[in-house]
C-alpha cells in the first residue's frame, strides 16, 4: 500500500522556490551567485505600514481573528476596489487570506468537482495549474507567445471553451511576462466571456499597481460589469507594499462564492496573522505616495535589464508594460554549445548551465508552460542586476 495520497504524484514543487534554493545554497558554499529567481521586491516595508504593526502587538491585537479577515480590513479592502477600481462591494462579499495564493487555492477547493475544466493562458505562473489539479479540476492550457506579446485572442479563449469549462484564470499584467492587457483587450475577452454564462472569471491582479508609461491597469468586472457576478477578483499587498512576508491577500466576489471559501479556510489555516491584517490595513488606507517613486525606479531597472539582454547574441526580450519580469526567448541558443561543455537542449538545461557556469540564478521557460524562455526578477538593486545581465551576455557569447 502507497502511504502518499495520489493526488501528489499530479503536482510537483514549486520551480521558482527550487531556484531560490538551490541559490542559496550555492552562495553558502561560497559562490557568487546572483539570485534574478524570486519575485519579491527588494524595497523594505513603508515605515508607516511597520509600525502599524508594532502598534497591534503593543495594543495586544495578537489573538484569532474572524476566519477570513478583521472588519476593519474588510472595509479597507472594499474601499480600495471602490477607489482604483470602481467595484462596489460589501465586506460580506470579502475574504482575506494568507497571501494571494490561499485565496486561489480556496477557491478551487470550494469550487472543482473531478473533470472541471481552468482555462489557463501561458505563460502562467507556476502555482497555476497545480493548484487546479490539487483541487480536482484539469488545467486547460491557451499559449499568447511572444508574436502575441505573450497575450492571447479572443478566438484563442473561445475555442478553449467547452461544457466543462468552470473558470478562466487571468493575470494581467502578468508573472512571469509582465504582459498587460489593455482596455480594448480586455474587453475582446470579456466579450467572449458574456456568452457563456456558466465560465466563472478568477482575476489575479497582484501587480495591479505595477503598471509602467502608458499602460493603464484594468480588471475583468470593471470592464464588463454584467460578469461582475461571476467574477472573483483577487489581490494583495504582497508586491506593491513590499509585504511579501506579512502573507495578506485578499479576494471580493459573491457572496456565495466567499461563504464557500470561509467554510475552506476555517478547516485549514483559519485566520491570517492578526498582526498582518492590521498593517495592512495601514497599507490600504494610508498613504500611497510610495507607490510612483518605487515604479519609476522599476521602470529603469526594467529598461535596464532589457537593453542589455538585448544584446545577448541569441536572446530576444521584449519590454513589458508591468510586473517586475521579463520573459526573454533563447531560441537562438538553442542546440549550442557552453563554455564548460554543456549541450543547450532546452530553456531547462540553459538556466542550470548559467547557474553553474556563471552563477546566475533565472528561472527556466518550460516552468511557465512557454519554452524556450527563462524569466528574470529585476526586483533588485541596479549594480546587480547589470553585473548579472552583463554575465548572460558573456555566457552567451561563448556558445558555439
Amino acid at each position: 500500500m502507497t502511504f502518499l495520497s495520489a493526488t501528489l504524484s499530479r503536482v510537483k514543487p514549486s520551480p521558482t522556490i527550487a531556484v531560490t534554493t538551490k541559490a542559496a545554497e550555492l552562495k553558502a558554499a561560497g559562490r557568487d551567485v546572483i539570485g534574478l529567481g524570486a519575485g519579491e521586491p527588494d524595497f523594505d516595508t513603508p515605515q508607516n505600514i511597520k509600525d502599524a504593526g508594532v502598534a497591534a502587538i503593543t495594543a495586544g491585537l495578537t489573538k484569532y481573528t474572524a476566519v477570513d479577515g478583521i472588519p476593519e480590513l474588510k472595509q479597507a479592502i472594499c474601499a480600495k476596489f471602490k477607489r482604483d477600481n470602481d467595484l462596489t462591494y460589501s465586506p460580506t462579499q470579502v475574504t482575506v487570506g494568507t497571501g494571494g495564493k490561499q485565496v486561489l487555492y480556496n477557491a478551487f477547493i470550494a469550487t472543482l468537482n473531478a473533470g472541471d475544466e481552468v482555462i489557463i493562458p501561458a505563460p502562467y505562473w507556476v502555482s497555476y495549474p497545480d493548484m487546479v489539479l490539487l483541487g480536482g479540476g484539469e488545467p486547460v492550457f491557451v499559449a499568447g507567445d511572444m508574436t502575441q506579446g505573450y497575450k492571447i485572442s479572443a478566438d484563442q479563449l473561445e475555442a478553449a471553451i467547452t461544457p466543462k469549462t468552470k473558470w478562466f484564470l487571468f493575470n494581467s499584467p502578468s508573472n512571469p511576462t509582465g504582459a498587460g492587457y489593455s482596455w480594448d483587450e480586455l474587453k475582446a475577452l470579456t466579450d467572449v466571456l458574456v456568452r457563456y454564462p456558466d465560465v466563472w472569471i478568477l482575476t489575479d491582479d497582484m501587480y495591479e499597481h505595477l503598471a509602467y508609461g502608458d499602460f493603464k491597469f484594468c480588471t475583468p468586472a470593471q470592464v464588463e460589469p454584467a460578469l461582475y457576478d461571476r467574477t472573483l477578483t483577487m489581490n494583495g499587498v504582497s508586491k506593491a507594499y513590499a509585504m511579501t512576508g506579512w502573507r495578506i491577500g485578499y479576494a471580493a466576489g459573491p457572496e456565495m462564492l466567499i461563504k464557500a471559501i470561509r467554510k475552506v479556510q476555517s478547516q485549514s489555516t483559519s485566520n491570517p496573522s492578526s498582526i498582518s491584517q492590521w498593517a495592512a490595513v495601514e497599507a490600504l488606507n494610508g498613504t500611497q505616495e510610495f507607490l510612483a517613486p518605487n515604479n519609476d525606479l522599476f521602470v529603469t531597472r526594467r529598461d535596464l535589464v532589457v537593453g542589455l539582454l538585448n544584446k545577448a547574441p541569441g536572446i530576444i526580450c521584449p519590454k513589458p508594460e508591468g510586473a517586475f519580469y521579463v520573459y526573454p526567448s533563447i531560441a537562438g541558443c538553442i542546440g549550442k554549445t557552453s563554455p564548460a561543455g554543456t549541450v543547450i537542449e532546452d530553456d531547462e538545461v540553459f538556466a542550470t548551465a548559467l547557474l553553474e557556469e556563471t552563477g546566475v540564478a533565472v528561472v527556466f521557460g518550460a516552468a511557465f508552460g512557454l519554452s524556450p524562455n527563462f524569466r528574470v526578477s529585476y526586483a533588485t538593486s541596479n549594480d546587480a542586476l547589470a553585473e548579472a545581465c552583463n554575465r548572460i551576455i558573456t555566457f552567451c557569447e561563448g556558445l558555439t
